[in-house]
């Protein structure tokens, strides 16, 4: 075997955590039950490498196991190790719905390997219909790196497209092959993004449980509600279930999405008349605000419900979960600085 293949190997196993290897490997399915038993997971990764190497030698399926089948089962069990980025298929042609499985395994291959001549393409669905792409590349000297690869997840017959560890240079040719294979005509940057891969996937797809007004509001149950006088209760209780009622129309009710973030990039005039310096000034004024949470949208849910922040919520927090994005440019309408202006949102 070439020392660059064993190499590749040793580099392999050793990211690869010794208390998920055997699940892997099991999941993998190309080794024998008595040839999974003889791995000795107590052992260090190098005598791992070994045995791993011995076995694949014999066998003749180190191919496989180098193309990516192990690394792919390991990321969808553990999807929250980077960012992940959503995007946003457009104009779908009349067939666009009768694509399966199998044409697009053989159009993206196809397309992909067309665009880029050195590049390995392992593609698996996982139980959630979810098509998980990983992609190593290369270039037209070298051999494509499989410790450097990308990660896609596209649901068949949807417009819904997430990538991770995707190079900029890279990005177009992934996206003429997606568009192609997925009979659409163009795709745009959703504007999403977070490390929680099921989060930002059921915002965008509205997978989780959503409140519409309505014109008799009803108080909605909140957990661990905390004990007070009742004189208070019964003053405080109209004003907190139309709080309640507001926040849950604007987040969702229920279990929420654990969205991490939220970025607005401020590109507007500056309004204070008394500094003449940078309220004349030509170029706009900018500046970034990010909102940071271990659950973002429970944490703003939170605060209008409880009274910290004033309802009706205001759309630039509300259009996070209303549009599925959590990445925002806010601009200023007017031409002029005094000519009265209009926050919009790109």
């Amino acid at each position: 075997m070439e020392n660059i293949t064993r190499r590749l190997l040793q580099r392999v196993v050793r990211r690869f955590p010794s208390q998920t290897l055997r699940a892997t490997l099991d999941k993998w399915e190309r080794l024998s039950e008595a040839q999974r038993r003889s791995l000795d997971l107590s052992k260090t990764k190098w005598a791992l490498t070994e045995k791993l190497l011995s076995i694949c030698e014999v066998c003749d399926t180190f191919g496989v196991w180098i193309s990516g089948v192990s690394r792919v089962i390991y990321v969808i069990d553990n999807p929250n190790q980077g960012m992940w980025y959503a995007f946003q298929l457009l104009d779908p042609k009349d067939d666009a719905h009768s694509v399966d499985l199998t044409q697009f395994k053989q159009q993206f291959k196809c397309h992909l390997s067309q665009l880029m001549r050195h590049v390995s393409i392992k593609i698996k669905k996982h139980t959630d219909e979810a098509v998980w792409i990983r992609i190593a590349w290369g270039d037209a000297l070298s051999r494509p790196d499989h410790l450097k690869p990308t990660y896609v997840v596209y649901y068949l017959q949807s417009s819904h497209v997430f990538m991770t560890s995707l190079n900029s240079k890279l990005k177009p040719l992934l996206s003429q092959a997606l568009v192609l294979s997925t009979r659409h005509r163009g795709m745009k940057d959703a504007n999403l993004s977070g490390r929680n891969l099921t989060a930002i996937t059921d915002l965008l797809m509205k997978r989780y449980q959503q409140v519409f007004p309505t014109k008799y509001p009803t108080p909605l149950a909140e957990k661990n509600e905390i004990e007070s006088h009742p004189h208070i209760e019964r003053e405080q209780a109209g004003a907190a279930a139309k709080r309640q009622q507001m926040a849950c129309e604007a987040f969702g009710g229920g279990v929420l999405p654990q969205l991490q973030s939220a970025v607005y990039k401020l590109e507007t005039r500056f309004k204070d008349h008394t500094n003449k310096i940078m309220t004349e000034r030509e170029e706009p004024f900018r500046c970034v605000v990010k909102f940071s949470s271990v659950n973002l949208l429970e944490s703003l849910r939170h605060c209008a419900s409880s009274g910290i922040a004033s309802t009706p919520v205001t759309p630039l927090l509300s259009s996070v979960p209303l549009k599925g994005r959590n990445s925002f440019v806010i601009t200023d309408n007017g031409r002029s600085p005094s000519s009265q202006t209009q926050q919009s949102q790109k």
